[in-house]
């Protein structure tokens, strides 16, 4: 697609973000909230669960409030239209699929401040399903709330895609296989500085999940495509 067209495209979108935990929004989509944000576009991020939690080389608890100063900092810096945290309560975080299905879709769907009835978005990033839980039940939640509807009776996304995350190298399902690239050479900086809002979710350079990989693996998607940086996607469906 040539660029002018691809930006203009952008430039018309209403994003609607699924993350399962704050932090997910910044790691997968952070240059293509930039993008849209700077094209005239609309952002909207809804996490489904923050709480507390004991993490590996972290001595106590991260507890939930800090989690969410966090992702308010990042919300902030992205310049979102909008947001909700869905659930705030330690006992359905990293329990999401303990909740049935429906439940999920419905909030989706209908109950959270920024769901689909409520900002009609156009295009809606999932979280890739992998190995965590939240990840798979935000996933086939979200997939099954963008099943196609005629628009006079529910709001139809254009763009539906998957977006990565770093711990993604760890699968035992197919390797994340993208179709679908967004240059943010010009956006990196910004993609960075959201991700280091989430200071207490970072680990040390060469873990997967330190800035440093965020950075090598946007570089290695964008070499991929010919340029310095780009977020990867699986797209299952776009209609233009």
């Amino acid at each position: 697609m040539h660029k002018d067209l691809a930006e203009k495209l952008l430039s018309r979108q209403r994003l609607l973000v699924l993350a399962p935990h704050s932090d997910d929004e910044s790691l997968g989509c952070a240059g293509l909230i930039a993008k849209i944000k700077d094209m005239g576009g609309e952002a909207y991020v809804m996490v489904m669960s923050i709480g507390s939690l004991k993490h590996y080389g972290v001595d106590g608890v991260v507890p939930a409030q800090i989690r969410r100063d966090e992702f308010l900092a990042a919300a902030e810096l992205l310049k979102l239209d909008g947001y909700d945290i869905v659930y705030k309560d330690d006992e359905k975080y990293l329990r999401l699929d303990a909740i049935p299905r429906r439940d999920l879709v419905s909030v989706i769907e209908r109950e959270s401040s920024v769901s689909i009835d409520k900002i009609s978005p156009t295009m809606i990033a999932l979280p890739a399903p992998s190995y965590n839980q939240d990840h798979a039940a935000v996933f086939y939640a979200g997939f099954t709330a963008c099943r196609p509807a005629l628009p006079q009776y529910k709001a139809f996304q254009q763009v539906v895609v998957t977006y990565e995350c770093p711990t993604l190298c760890w699968s035992s399902d197919k390797v994340f296989q993208p179709n679908l690239y967004v240059d943010i050479s010009q956006y990196m900086d910004k993609k960075l500085e959201a991700v280091r809002c989430h200071r207490s979710q970072l680990k040390e350079p060469n873990h997967n999940y330190s800035l440093e990989n965020v950075e090598r693996l946007a570089r290695l998607r964008g070499s991929e495509i010919a340029v310095e940086a780009a977020e990867a996607f699986v797209c299952y469906r776009m209609v233009i």
